[in-house]
């Protein structure tokens, strides 16, 4: 479906500009789009206000009003969390790069926002992504995703837009990743990933994915200082403190600073001017062969061999 491109919605911009400026970012462009379907959306190249070279995209509904329900302290909240967090995020050396449990370094990339009616008939609300290895090397192994929230679970989000649902939904593409779930391809269809209500727990009104150990979060986040400092981020600190690692960890902030502090008594990290920051010691660099060799291990872990059919990720979400 297509359809033709209406002007920006003239408060949006206002709106966008001003949460972005009371979190340190600044707007270089905002430009008209379209969603899935054909409706009209808002595209938005936000950057640090201090280095305009670190990007990211936030894409909204044209008729999205960032200040529709004031009565509603955590509508405005998760507007300002995801500007603020964006903020401390981009000063990562690769902002769009995440680390899976098994230890695979992924960015994420070209998703179309909102959510749309899954086209399937399926009583579900999807959106499209892309996710590709990044260990360092030329790679073409990706996986085209369609990510599926189901009707149950929209329930629980204040509105099927970005600010509000790019955490979670990252954190479930990893955790389906984890699981064995999706498969990095060379060329492929979209792979479905289900968004449920697994992924929420209604007693402790949060989201929730892994359920780790302190030697978990250790690996976790040697590994992240690891690949997206020594390997992707030619050095440059990397943000341990990330609320996103903690909501895909099922911890606390305070548990990872933790671990933080335990890997620093071991000689593997050091802390930036910035304590929430870090970059590898020559020690954990050293590690090299090891975290290459269980890259490959986790490749393989999640290349499919009972279901051939499943191999490309059919389906027409």
């Amino acid at each position: 479906m297509t359809a033709t491109m209406s002007t920006i919605n003239a408060a949006l911009p206002t709106q966008v500009a001003a949460a972005a400026a009371s979190a340190g970012l600044t707007v270089l462009s905002s430009a008209p789009a379209v969603d899935f379907n054909g409706n009209p959306t808002t595209r938005f190249t936000l950057a640090l206000a201090a280095s305009p070279e670190k990007t990211q995209q936030l894409e909204l509904s044209q008729g999205f009003d960032l200040n529709a329900q004031p009565g509603n302290p955590d509508f405005a909240s998760s507007i300002k969390l995801f500007f603020t967090e964006a903020t401390t995020r981009l000063r990562n050396p690769r902002p769009d790069t995440y680390l899976t449990l098994h230890g695979i370094p992924l960015s994420f990339s070209q998703f179309s926002w909102p959510f749309h009616e899954s086209s399937a008939g399926a009583d579900t609300s999807v959106v499209h992504g892309q996710i590709n290895l990044e260990d360092g090397e030329p790679s073409v192994l990706h996986a085209k995703i369609a990510a599926a929230m189901t009707l149950t679970f929209r329930e629980i989000v204040p509105a099927p837009e970005q600010p509000f649902a790019e955490a979670f939904l990252f954190n479930a593409v990893r955790k389906t990743l984890d699981q064995g779930q999706l498969e990095l391809v060379k060329s492929g269809n979209r792979q479905p990933v289900p968004i449920t209500t697994r992924y929420y727990s209604t007693k402790q009104k949060k989201y929730t994915f892994n359920d780790t150990t302190a030697a978990d979060r250790e690996t976790f986040l040697m590994g992240k200082t690891f690949w997206l400092s020594g390997v992707l981020g030619n050095g440059e600190p990397v943000w341990l403190l990330d609320p996103r690692d903690a909501q895909y960890l099922n911890t606390t902030l305070a548990e990872l600073k933790a671990s933080i502090e335990a890997l620093i008594k071991k000689g593997l990290i050091q802390l930036a001017h910035d304590p929430a920051f870090a970059t590898p010691t020559a020690a954990l660099m050293e590690k090299k062969a090891e975290y290459q060799a269980h890259l490959v291990e986790a490749l393989a872990f999640i290349k499919p061999s009972f279901n051939e059919d499943m191999r490309g990720g059919h389906t027409n979400m």
